[in-house]
Formats: C-alpha cells, structure tokens, sequence
C-alpha cells in the first residue's frame, strides 16, 4: 500500500471528516466587501470516501496476516 500504514490512513480520514464538518458550518462568508468561500464540499466528500477504502482496505489486510489468499478449485468428476 505504498507505505501509508492504518494509523496515517485513519489519521487523514479524521483530518477529512473534520474538514467536511467545519465546512458544512458555513461554506462561505463575508467581511466586509470581500467575499471568502472554503473548500468544495464535493471535493472533500471524494477524498473521504478515498481514505475510508484505504482503511477498509488496511484493515482487512491486518486481519488476513497481511495478504490476499487465493485458492483455486477445479471440480472433477470421478
């Protein structure tokens, strides 16, 4: 997984989820006469779901000893 270990994969989709929180709070504002707008919400529901796979993906990977086991069978008729 290219280096990226399940504890940095978690700590980036927490980053994430708590971006998308403080930008569902207002996602734009004004002071003054200027006009400031936050990140795309589209955006970072992408990356989101980006670094929820790689967990999953991470996870899974732990709990079969690092690996992807698979076993082939060829039915015969004896």
């Amino acid at each position: 997984m290219a280096g990226i270990t399940l504890e940095t994969a978690q700590k980036h989709l927490d980053a994430w989820l708590e971006a998308e929180l403080t930008v569902t709070t207002g996602q734009s504002y004004t002071i003054g006469s200027r006009v400031l707008t936050r990140a795309n919400l589209t955006e970072i529901r992408n990356v989101i779901d980006y670094w929820n796979k790689k967990v999953i993906a991470l996870e899974n990977a732990k709990k079969a000893g690092g690996r992807n086991r698979v076993r082939r069978v060829v039915p015969r008729d004896l």
